[in-house]
């Protein structure tokens, strides 16, 4: 069923770029840069992200998403396509753009359930 709390209440934002793909809770980190002579200056990493056209079983379509090479590699080894991470993966973990996923991946599963009944009866 769908989280009784509203979306942007579950999903924090400290990195917002992280929210409009699925990068399974990658994020901007932080450190220093350290040279021979000891002087650290303050730098950034980002993650690996890629755009990638994911095929949905369920819509029947290609999606193109952001998505970063840790939740590429749990789709493809773990889930094996798009729907099943989309079902299955915390909400935490999928952001904006995941849960908006969802909600459309579970909506079409919805509606073929329905009509097979239809037919059925």
């Amino acid at each position: 069923m769908f989280p009784s709390i509203p979306l942007f209440a579950v999903v924090s934002a400290p990195f917002k770029r992280s929210q409009m793909g699925l990068f399974q809770g990658k994020m901007k980190q932080y450190g220093n840069n350290v040279p021979n002579s000891k002087h650290k200056t303050r730098r950034t990493w980002l993650p690996n992200v890629h755009n990638q056209r994911l095929y949905s079983d369920a819509l029947q379509q290609f999606i193109r998403l952001k998505v970063t090479a840790r939740a590429l590699k749990t789709i493809k080894k773990q889930y094996g396509n798009i729907d099943k991470y989309l079902l299955n993966t915390k909400p935490e973990l999928l952001g904006w753009e995941g849960m908006r996923l969802r909600v459309l991946v579970r909506e079409k599963q919805r509606e073929v359930v329905g009509e097979v009944a239809k037919v059925a009866s």
